[in-house]
């Protein structure tokens, strides 16, 4: 079952200069930077009361965040959702007939099991489900 939004994710082209653009509005302290190898993305990541919110730059031209940002620009580019088994829901949701981009988990950040539902079934929105290791 989903939880509860765990994180927003906003590609960005420039980490560093959104950083700081982001500081003004929000005036965070405390920001994680991680580089996760396995999606090829660098993510500076900072709480707004209980959501954390994550800004995702490639880190080559080969990433997926790259390819999003030629076709639609910097902006929002997807809502993750909390479950206790990633796996488990992925299983669910293809039996739902949701389209699955990941048929089973990946690592991502803050030592996270991932998986990307498909924004064809997901009226355009990208969708993360995400598992704490």
């Amino acid at each position: 079952m989903l939880k509860s939004i765990n994180h927003i994710g906003i590609a960005v082209k420039n980490l560093d200069e959104s950083i700081e653009t982001f500081r003004k509005i929000f005036a965070f302290e405390n920001i994680h930077r991680e580089i996760v190898v396995e999606q090829k993305v660098e993510i500076a990541s900072f709480k707004v009361g209980e959501i954390l919110i994550e800004l995702t730059s490639p880190i080559n031209e080969n990433s997926p965040i790259s390819k999003f940002l030629e076709k639609k620009g910097e902006g929002i580019h997807h809502i993750a959702f909390e479950t206790d088994d990633v796996n488990k829901e992925l299983e669910r949701l293809s039996d739902e007939g949701v389209q699955l981009i990941n048929k089973s988990a990946t690592d991502g950040a803050h030592n996270m099991k991932i998986a990307f539902l498909h924004p064809k079934s997901t009226n355009g929105v990208l969708i993360e489900i995400c598992q704490k290791k």
